[in-house]
């Protein structure tokens, strides 16, 4: 009998994507099918990031990017606000030693001065004592909405217009590009989003005109490395045509 190849054997290493992004859902509806309050669901969530960014650096994948918390999302209840919010301010202080032992560089992109002080703290002193470090970058989308960066960048760059810094028959494409807040990180070749729900939530619209997208059934706190591998392994199988006929 042929033993069955794990997702990880599958990958080639020399078609690895650079840049992947996940919108970590179903965190609530997994705490409800345990009886369980939503917090519950974020908390156990906490193991399933980790394991994407083990996956994420075991195969040399140079950009993660996870959706934590969006704009939207302080119209929830408070209670679940705040306690989200606490976790990670708490996660991020306690995993930094991982971070420096594994080579990793953690970035926010957002409006993380709209997030409270204490959190604000813990994700400053990490990005600093990181920075430096050359392996996985770490994104972390933080009180972000596409939206919202769509309204930052036009205003960015009429103030540039204003200043007679920029011409208006300059902008284009790459210029729009240059004052997102992924400046310098490229556009995500993979977007993963778990939860059963099928749509884009506000996150990276501008980014993902050609990412691969998959939508997966399983729930966030469910999520595992080889789930991650298996997509990675089945991105590779696709054929992106950028809109070119072949």
């Amino acid at each position: 009998m042929i033993k069955n190849m794990s997702s990880l054997e599958k990958i080639d290493i020399n078609k690895i994507p650079l840049h992947v992004a996940i919108i970590m859902d179903g965190n609530g509806r997994w705490a409800k099918e345990q009886g369980k309050e939503r917090i519950f669901g974020h908390q156990n969530g906490i193991q399933a990031i980790r394991d994407a960014i083990e996956a994420a650096s075991s195969i040399g994948v140079r950009y993660l990017s996870l959706y934590a918390f969006s704009t939207e999302n302080w119209n929830r209840n408070k209670k679940e606000v705040d306690s989200l919010i606490y976790l990670f301010a708490n996660t991020v202080r306690n995993e930094l030693k991982e971070f420096m032992n594994n080579n990793i560089r953690l970035i926010t992109i957002g409006n993380i001065e709209g997030m409270p002080s204490y959190c604000q703290k813990e994700f400053k002193i990490v990005i600093e004592k990181t920075k430096n470090n050359t392996g996985l970058t770490l994104i972390i989308a933080l009180n972000y909405s596409s939206r919202w960066e769509i309204e930052e960048t036009i205003k960015k760059i009429a103030f540039e217009i204003k200043e007679n810094k920029i011409e208006i028959n300059e902008i284009n494409e790459h210029v729009i590009s240059s004052y997102l807040t992924t400046a310098n990180i490229p556009d995500p070749d993979i977007l993963i989003r778990t939860g059963k729900e099928n749509r884009l939530s506000n996150f990276l619209l501008w980014q993902i005109s050609y990412t691969e997208l998959f939508f997966l059934s399983t729930m966030w706190p469910d999520f595992s490395k080889e789930n991650f591998w298996q997509i990675i392994s089945d991105f590779q199988k696709r054929e992106r045509r950028y809109g070119v006929v072949t």
